[in-house]
């Protein structure tokens, strides 16, 4: 086998070199044949779930799921960014329960996630909430309020900035992507 053939394979499946091949191996086997995650339209990780990925919409170079333990539910809706990435066991819940009636759903407005943004280990995003381009979430952190201004780090429970990004920085980077 050439060397150039393995890369022929990854371009003519659209798989992603950053990623082994036995995660596709094993995105497939759970999604198409124990038909876990079977809507998603992407590779995931096995560990991951993800509700209603219909719902979904996402950008370029983003794959929400791809990482370990990822918990999406997107009842609601739920967008996300051209090359957003979220690290292992992140939540995003676009759906709240009723506080009386368990079985009731609360209708809530779409999570909107930006452009550039990085959802760290064990992230949560609650309901209605708006992240801005280039919206780093801290490890830990539960996002309970819009920061739909970005260009920011934010942390804590509930989820408050750390520091402020530098906005030309941020946008030479994203026009350096394009």
């Amino acid at each position: 086998m050439s060397n150039d053939q393995p890369n022929m394979i990854r371009r003519a499946f659209g798989l992603r070199k950053e990623m082994s091949m036995g995660f596709y191996i094993t995105d497939f086997i759970f999604r198409k044949i124990f038909r876990q995650n079977a809507g998603v339209k992407w590779a995931v990780h096995h560990t991951s779930t993800i509700h209603c990925p219909e719902k979904i919409t996402r950008g370029r170079g983003t794959y929400p799921g791809d990482s370990p333990g990822v918990y999406i539910n997107a009842t609601n809706g739920v967008h996300i960014g051209d090359y957003t990435n979220l690290g292992p066991h992140v939540g995003i819940v676009s759906v709240n329960h009723d506080p009386i009636d368990n079985d009731a759903r609360v209708p809530e407005s779409p999570i909107d996630i930006g452009n550039y943004c990085w959802l760290g280990m064990n992230a949560v995003v609650l309901p209605g909430v708006v992240l801005g381009d280039f919206t780093i979430v801290g490890a830990g952190a539960v996002v309970t309020k819009s920061f739909a201004e970005g260009y920011c780090v934010i942390a804590g429970n509930p989820a408050t900035i750390i520091k402020q990004l530098n906005k030309t920085e941020c946008e030479s980077f994203a026009a350096s992507k394009s």
